[in-house]
């Protein structure tokens, strides 16, 4: 049996989790604003959610790296899984008790069974079938994890952001039954999704602890995760994945929220173009919460990248992916300087095109970063898996200028991280051009 027919199957499941973890990385975005409004936060409070989240990469990236090669990278990914499940089961005495603190110990724990899934899951997609066509393989499963990114707003915004939230002062004037119903309810619209993703989670799990899979080869390397520290280009990397993941999470996580403060809910119900693509994602929305309404065009945010990934994979096969990643960076602060300096439609969906133009960035500034590093990329790796942290503290800084002066400031100052990433793109580009 050739190699192909051999791992077919092993390949459509390790795909399932590219598409799992970015369907739940988007969905935590659907939380933001419920959050808000439901424990009355600040927007640099309501940041701290992706605090959680994004800060599990940071502590557990190196550390998951040791567990995968004390376990193996098969028990590892079961683990991984596990901890998923765990996570999202966390989300229901979240719910019903309505604790903020119970909220970031299950976003933490999501995270934390994600990183190893992260590190286990690359590796493995490599390894099955030709070397020749492994970037292809890895590329595909990628397109699906952009893919379950675009779904998750729309699953959001049909479910937990489909209700109306009562303030404090609301529910203190309800009846003690009133109450109980209400707080049901709202408990219900987070719990419903996270348990169908725990079982989805558990049974896939166990699938996986009947697949038979590679055995991962790992190269060792006599460097330390400090002498990495004296190679220059990759810690520029490490700063560019930085800026980048923060920037696309603070995008994604206060889109709704810019919507709603900029009007866009009056402006999408009084264009007859704008109700019917709502209208197709859900026949009855416009009975729903207006957060739900403008919550269905971040799709087009996620969507964008799945795009962008495609064809970005073109394009770097045929032009410089350095230069490719300078223009795609100067296109991500051009269309945000146009947001913030118009207003309506064109706000909106040059915003939007942000998304489009975040798709390429993480895989070109990784590869960048750990060129010409041979036998020492594995642990590089490790270090650029751990700059994922900026989706950790970029977002409540980004909440915190919207606090102290405005999202128009906010989205400025963010223009500073991807021009960061401009500058690291061109600097590669003319430092390669010089080599050459």
């Amino acid at each position: 049996m050739s190699n192909k027919q051999s791992y077919t199957g092993p390949f459509i499941l390790l795909t399932s989790l590219f598409f799992l973890w970015g369907f739940i990385t988007v969905l935590v975005d659907s939380l933001v604003p419920r959050l808000k409004e439901v424990f009355e936060l600040t927007y640099f409070q309501a940041g701290l959610v992706q605090f959680a989240f994004f800060g599990a990469y940071f502590l557990l990236s190196i550390p998951a790296s040791k567990i995968l090669d004390a376990i193996g990278y098969k028990r590892g990914i079961i683990l991984g899984l596990v901890t998923m499940g765990v996570g999202c089961l966390l989300f229901y005495p979240a719910a019903s008790y309505r604790v903020f603190g119970v909220f970031m110990v299950a976003y933490f724990t999501v995270a934390a069974g994600m990183t190893i899934l992260q590190v286990a899951a690359n590796p493995y997609v490599a390894l099955l079938g030709s070397e020749q066509k492994a970037s292809s393989r890895l590329n595909l499963s990628q397109a699906f994890n952009s893919l379950g990114a675009a779904l998750a707003p729309a699953v959001g915004a049909l479910f937990i952001l489909s209700d109306n939230i009562l303030s404090s002062t609301e529910i203190a004037g309800l009846s003690d039954i009133a109450k109980e119903t209400y707080y049901n309810a709202e408990a219900s619209a987070v719990q419903s999704p996270f348990i169908a993703l725990a079982v989805f989670i558990v049974l896939l799990a166990v699938v996986f602890s009947f697949v038979k899979l590679p055995v991962m080869m790992s190269e060792k390397s006599s460097t330390s995760y400090f002498g990495l520290l004296k190679e220059r280009n990759l810690m520029l990397g490490v700063l560019g994945i930085f800026c980048y993941v923060g920037s696309e999470v603070a995008i994604g996580s206060y889109l709704v929220s810019y919507f709603m403060e900029t009007g866009m809910y009056t402006v999408i119900s009084e264009s007859e173009f704008m109700r019917n693509i709502a209208l197709f994602f859900d026949s009855s929305i416009f009975e729903k919460d207006p957060k739900a309404i403008v919550g269905v065009f971040v799709t087009f945010y996620w969507s964008g990248a799945m795009i962008g990934r495609f064809v970005g994979s073109y394009l770097t096969s045929r032009v410089d992916p350095r230069l490719i990643l300078g223009i795609f960076a100067s296109s991500a602060v051009a269309l945000v300087f146009i947001s913030v300096a118009t207003s309506g439609l064109v706000s909106m969906w040059s915003i939007l095109a942000v998304g489009l133009f975040n798709s390429i960035m993480f895989p070109t500034i990784f590869t960048i970063a750990i060129d010409g590093l041979g036998d020492k990329k594995a642990m590089a790796s490790g270090l650029l898996c751990t700059a994922i942290v900026g989706g950790a503290l970029i977002p409540p800084f980004f909440g915190k200028m919207i606090d102290a002066f405005s999202f128009n400031a906010a989205f400025v100052i963010l223009t500073l991280f991807y021009g960061y990433i401009l500058y690291y793109g061109m600097k590669s580009y003319n430092s390669f051009k010089n080599k050459a």
